[in-house]
């Protein structure tokens, strides 16, 4: 009887996950590794490596994937030059005068820097370094406190644009075209990054809404918990709240209206929200035009509106006197929107700012481009070894049909979001599981959307969440690791009560991409 090497490669990687190795070494050395022992044991043919190369070329060239670099830039951008510690003083000060207000504001920021950044580490430290202080001043209970910049500092990874949906929606489309191709169908349909980021949005917007219910019934029943401010600052002007909130829900609008409208793909909305994040840098930082930054940020809105509604073709023959003064005009934009880029660029690096930035942005995209090429050479070795049919076989036997095979799969989803990090799961597990799951029956888009949150909550769930940690390096020292634990257990409830509301009601996932695609 030959031995299950598949079974055995699969408790190897995560064995030597946990150890601590680093992930992408162990993916591309423990496949290495079995597909040796499948050659010498009759078990695996080695041809299969020759599809590593174009693999690997696809990968790299994936349109969906160029665009993770770009929103990480984004993100970090908007982290590295303070904006959103204006966006939390602007909202303290705002619902300070409530009973829980300040905490409704640390969620309410959350969910726009998630929606501006999604980058959950950068959103984790800032509200661990600027609101969990305030909110100890005034009172608030220290395990409240910390479940609300975890669970807040999280909400980059449901709302979009996030680095965990694009590589979902990635994963999940090719695991779509898999079933198709298992169903014996020839006109393959795929899911795009845009009906993903429409899928996740409501559902996004509907955990706030649970987390706000939660601290207003918590404030009530526990007014010692959340507190009014006690030393309430002067409410902030229209025009500060303005200034601090229009230019990130500017930015917003700009990126996920180009992707949801069908203007402009993933990467070149993520082009558009770098440029806008760099601009918006530029003006905080100050020292230079604000009129420039403004007339870039212009002219870059009006070029994309001119490149839709009469794109410029001078070099046709049949090019009328119109079009010459469409190009002129359009030629002038580009000077204006260069002229404030430059700038932006020259203020951000003599502001210490562009060098981090451009740092950090490496190091995140390499550890995501790292871990998903070596995820796409040990699932190649595992699939050569057999392991995808012993799945399918197992989730088609599970008991209670394409339900109990759902629950299970959300279930070890769960458990390994308590060692694993999101990329991993979604790049190693996923590929094996999704599509068995599409086969029974369900919504690829409507499944993505609830791996998401359950993804999500891998960052909360003690020991190794990874918001836990991100939280237990910026808070402060009267914060103990018991309390940070305590306080996001009645957040990861919330959590799991927002995944059975989508699975009971698949509408709220569903509505948004049916009525916009």
């Amino acid at each position: 009887m030959s031995l299950p090497l598949d079974l055995l490669m699969f408790a190897a990687l995560i064995g030597a996950i946990l150890i601590g190795y680093p992930v992408s070494f162990t993916l591309a050395g423990i496949a290495t590794l079995f597909a040796f022992l499948g050659y010498f044991t009759g078990q695996f043919d080695m041809g299969l490596l020759g599809a590593l190369a174009q693999r690997v070329f696809g990968l790299m060239t994936n349109q969906v994937l160029i665009a993770i670099p770009l929103f990480v830039f984004m993100g970090v951008v908007l982290e590295k030059s303070r904006i959103a510690e204006d966006l939390l003083e602007t909202a303290g000060r705002l619902f300070g005068s409530l009973r829980g207000g300040l905490g409704i504001s640390v969620v309410l920021v959350g969910a726009l820097l998630a929606a501006s950044t999604g980058i959950v580490g950068a959103t984790v430290v800032a509200m661990g370094l600027i609101a969990l202080p305030a909110m100890l001043r005034n009172g608030y209970d220290p395990k409240l406190a910390s479940g609300i910049v975890c669970t807040s500092g999280t909400l980059g990874q449901i709302i979009p644009p996030s680095t965990l949906l694009i590589i979902l929606s990635d994963v999940m489309s090719n695991a779509y075209q898999q079933a198709q191709f298992r169903e014996g169908k020839f006109t393959i349909e795929t899911i795009s990054v845009g009906q993903v980021f429409a899928a996740a949005l409501l559902p996004g917007l509907t955990l706030v809404g649970i987390y706000i219910v939660y601290l207003l019934i918590k404030a009530w029943l526990s007014p010692d918990a959340a507190p009014a401010m006690k030393s309430l600052a002067t409410k902030p002007s229209r025009m500060e709240v303005a200034t601090a909130i229009l230019p990130p829900v500017l930015l917003i609008i700009a990126v996920l209206g180009s992707i949801l409208g069908g203007i402009a793909t993933p990467g070149e909305a993520a082009s558009v929200g770098a440029m806008g994040a760099l601009l918006m840098a530029s003006a905080r930082l100050g020292a230079g035009s604000i009129k420039l930054v403004i007339g870039g940020a212009v002219a870059l809105g009006l070029l994309a509106v001119l490149a839709g509604v009469h794109p410029v073709r001078l070099q046709r023959t049949d090019a009328t006197l119109f079009d010459w003064i469409v190009g002129g005009a359009a030629s002038l934009l580009v000077l204006v929107a260069a002229a404030a880029v430059i700038q932006a660029l020259v203020r951000t690096f003599r502001g210490g700012v562009l060098k981090p930035v451009m740092t950090s942005t490496l190091s995140v995209t390499a550890m995501i481009f790292a871990t998903i090429l070596t995820a796409s050479v040990f699932s190649l070795v595992f699939r050569g070894l057999g392991g995808d049919l012993r799945v399918e076989e197992f989730l088609a036997n599970m008991p209670g049909g394409p339900q109990g095979a759902l629950f299970f799969v959300m279930a070890l989803i769960f458990v390994l979001g308590f060692f694993l990090d999101f990329v991993e799961i979604s790049v190693i597990l996923l590929p094996l599981v999704a599509p068995v799951l599409i086969i029974m029956g369900h919504d690829p888009v409507w499944l993505s959307v609830l791996i998401a949150i359950n993804l999500q909550t891998s960052f909360l769930t003690p020991p190794f969440g990874f918001s836990l940690f991100y939280l237990r390096g910026a808070a402060p020292k009267e914060i103990t690791t018991g309390q940070i634990y305590q306080g996001v257990l009645p957040f990861i409830a919330l959590q799991i009560g927002g995944i059975a509301l989508i699975w009971l009601l698949p509408s709220i996932a569903t509505l948004l991409p049916k009525l916009v695609f």
